[in-house]
């Protein structure tokens, strides 16, 4: 398979089956490893919040959702998860919520990442995804100690963006883009990514998305399939939807191709993708994607921290330790390493700062 990749052949290689998919994934395994080896880095994720202000018609914590318990942990609950991952070998760690921009809640994201920082001279990564902040306040966390953002746009279509949100100021498109360039210039290594198989969406729209990430030259990214829920505007068009095995084969080559575009970036292997299969994180490993966030959030949170249907929940009493060593075992079968005490920022963000760049979206 030749390496040009225009729309045309975006569109082509999504639509692939048999043989010549599996030459697709060959072609982007072989890739990875030229790029960016073997290693598997770690983000222990930390659900901190599922209060929302904004009503997104696909999410299940959205605002209007009166069906779910709220919950905020606690600075000490928050903070004895970010050294238990410290102490267990991850190098970094997200910190990931509800969108909110009350001056509490600024404070609160800036006193968390200042401790973690103090607390482990440094050596911790962080990665914050709390959605749409004024520029301020992304500079306040960025000099705080903040390494990493991940803000993800969900489709790069204008037009299907508006059938996703509500039609008010609150959430717009170009807002989206807008934080997206203002996370660039304050430094961040900047991540985004899309939910592939929505209803709506074409396969052109998908190739467009790829496209996207390439033209604003992200650091990082994570997508994953769409997975509906039922306490949402969207659940009512489920009966427009690509299967769910479908939906899983669509985000396989969409990593599959985001790694031959964006050779050297960060990909993660997204919880969403285990929501259909329980084996689905590592093929996406093996054809593409360099990091995992196992959750280690305090298990009594996790259950309404429910973004979309069939969440995968640990067992009783698991706080990521068994999921972990699970995870070892099988990448170790798959001749990949999970990189323990590695930061393991992406290497397009590092030629960057070398170079001295800093590309506008």
């Amino acid at each position: 398979m030749k390496e040009k990749l225009s729309k045309e052949n975006l569109i082509s290689l999504l639509s692939t089956k048999g043989e010549e998919e599996q030459r697709l994934f060959e072609r982007a395994a072989l890739v990875k490893k030229q790029h960016v080896g073997n290693k598997v880095y770690l983000r222990g994720l930390i659900e901190l919040s599922n209060r929302c202000q904004k009503d997104c018609f696909y999410c299940g914590i959205r605002r209007s959702n009166r069906s779910l318990h709220r919950y905020m942990l606690s600075h000490e609950e928050t903070m004895e998860a970010v050294m238990r991952a410290y102490e267990g070998g991850y190098g970094s760690v997200t910190i990931q919520s509800g969108e909110w921009n009350s001056p509490e809640f600024i404070a609160w994201i800036d006193r968390i990442v200042r401790e973690a920082k103090q607390a482990t001279n440094g050596a911790l990564g962080i990665t914050l995804s709390c959605g749409e902040q004024r520029k301020e306040t992304y500079r306040r966390w960025f000099e705080s100690g903040a390494d990493r953002y991940l803000l993800r746009v969900e489709t790069s279509s204008e037009a299907l963006y508006r059938k996703l949100h509500p039609n008010d100021n609150a959430h717009t498109y170009h807002e989206r883009l807008k934080a997206l360039e203002a996370l660039r210039e304050t430094g961040y290594q900047v991540g985004t990514g899309v939910m592939i198989g929505l209803p709506f969406q074409t396969i052109d729209q998908l190739a467009d998305d790829l496209l996207f990430m390439k033209r604003i030259d992200i650091d990082m990214c994570g997508m994953g399939p769409y997975i509906e829920h039922p306490d949402t505007p969207l659940y009512a068009h489920r009966e427009k939807l690509l299967s769910l095995e479908d939906r899983l084969q669509l985000s396989w080559k969409m990593v599959a191709l985001l790694r031959l575009l964006m050779k050297d970036i960060n990909i993660a292997a997204t919880t969403a993708l285990e929501a259909i299969d329980s084996n689905a994180r590592e093929k996406a490993i093996t054809i593409g994607a360099n990091v995992v966030m196992p959750n280690i959030t305090p298990t009594s949170y996790r259950p309404e921290y429910l973004l979309y249907e069939n969440k995968p929940l640990p067992i009783a009493n698991d706080d990521g330790e068994g999921e972990l060593k699970s995870l070892e075992r099988r990448l170790r079968g798959l001749n990949h390493v999970i990189a323990y005490f590695q930061q393991g920022n992406s290497a397009r963000y590092e030629k960057r700062i070398q170079a001295g760049a800093n590309t506008r979206i």
